[in-house]
């Protein structure tokens, strides 16, 4: 028997907008609600009548860390029918470049669909399939272009728009903040999955501005589109500020931290360098055999704002050099708010080239991917120091920032 709405609402959905106890921050930020908090506290009336379906993944928590779905779920005022798991899954339990499949649900019973590397037509078909009316999405991005899950947000607006439904996009914030946009823009003959259209490397939106600037300046027509924003949200505010617990969004994605850094030191993806997969610290330390001292030193002497760089050793559990001890450095940022961790990526690949012979591009070129381009590849190649590759997408980077000033919702 499902409980009434009254229980619903005094148990549940209270404890969804419950705000998180403990640290001073969060007890300063009590007043923010992210895009499903106010969805709750509207009592869901954006979804009356609907049969919904969800694209969520782990981080689709409350405060209290219950999972919206298993929230709503609960609730007779949603009439919740599908989820549709990305990339890793629904419940998280697949590693990078992996996913869960079609299964049911154990805890709701709800058919799950798996809508990984799935996009256009085949993708709407599912949405058609899955009988729902509106489409839900909510995931914690960490503000990189790279990072797949803004690309299953595109893929399914696309796919909606095809199959003829609403979609809903519940925000949340940017962990590193929404200040800037920084870094190359993505070249349109280099689009993939880790990046399908031409924004910047780190983007600096909210999902729901994303999702703003996606149906308006990149889909064939304009998909049926509601955004539900934050209360309380700064442009200026990283994650510790808004009280919301972290849940790793991905499986090398373990704390705000390795976020603020993922935007330049994922580059490393594309080189036979460890970007720190197998360790605790991915994307903080670096490193590959026959690396030592020289390159931190190297790193350091350039002054960089806001971060610093330690010799480290360390040993893969695994991905590349799994088992074995490699040198390398960890990324120490010191002072968040002056940090660009765009340059900074750009900094260690032009000095790890310049002290350690064995530096190597993937043969697949993977950091044209990652960057958006060859210009960054050929520009390193050629010799050029980090201030000449960053002043190279300084114009595109430039029009990117006025096409994005037109979707933020937030100061």
């Amino acid at each position: 028997m499902r409980p009434s709405r009254r229980a619903v609402l005094t148990t549940a959905t209270a404890a969804a907008v419950a705000a998180a106890p403990g640290t001073a921050a969060a007890q300063r930020h009590r007043q923010l609600r992210t895009g499903f908090e106010r969805l709750a506290r509207s009592g869901y009336t954006l979804l009356d009548g609907q049969k919904v379906g969800v694209v969520t993944n782990p981080t689709g928590t409350t405060r209290d860390v219950r999972h919206i779905v298993d929230v709503m779920h609960e609730d007779d005022r949603v009439d919740l029918t599908a989820v549709f798991g990305p990339e890793h899954g629904f419940r998280g339990t697949a590693q990078a470049g992996g996913s869960e499949g079609r299964y049911d649900d154990p805890a709701t019973g709800l058919p799950v669909y798996d809508t990984y590397l799935k996009s256009g037509r085949p993708l709407a078909d599912i949405f058609t399939a899955s009988g729902v009316d509106t489409v839900v999405f909510d995931i914690q991005d960490v503000g990189a272009r790279f990072y797949t899950y803004i690309w299953t947000l595109y893929d399914c607006m696309e796919a909606a728009r095809l199959a003829g439904k609403r979609f809903v996009v519940l925000d949340r914030p940017n962990p590193v903040t929404g200040r800037a946009a920084l870094g190359p823009v993505l070249h349109k003959e280099f689009a993939t999955f880790v990046g399908r259209q031409p924004i910047a490397q780190a983007h600096g939106m909210t999902v729901a501005e994303l999702a703003r600037l996606f149906s308006e300046e990149f889909l064939t027509e304009p998909v049926q589109l509601e955004t539900v924003a934050m209360s309380g949200w700064k442009r200026s505010d990283f994650y510790d500020a808004s009280g919301l617990p972290w849940v790793p969004p991905s499986p090398n994605m373990p704390t705000p931290e390795t976020a603020l850094v993922y935007s330049g030191t994922c580059l490393f993806e594309g080189t036979n360098l460890s970007e720190g997969r197998g360790t605790t610290r991915p994307f903080e330390l670096i490193g590959a055999e026959g690396v030592d001292r020289r390159w931190a030193a190297a790193a350091n002497e350039l002054a960089l704002p806001g971060v610093r760089f330690r010799e480290a050793y360390f040993a893969p559990t695994f991905s590349k050099f799994q088992g074995r001890t490699i040198g390398g450095v960890q990324v120490h940022v010191h002072d968040r708010d002056v940090f660009d961790p765009v340059r900074t990526g750009i900094a260690l690949l032009v000095t790890a080239k310049k002290v350690w012979s064995g530096f190597a591009w993937r043969s697949d070129h993977w950091i044209d991917k990652l960057t958006g381009s060859a210009r960054v590849r050929t520009m390193i190649d050629a010799g050029a120091d980090t201030d000449e590759v960053v002043a190279g997408w300084r114009e595109e980077l430039a029009a990117f920032r006025r096409m994005r000033r037109k979707y933020l919702l937030y100061r």
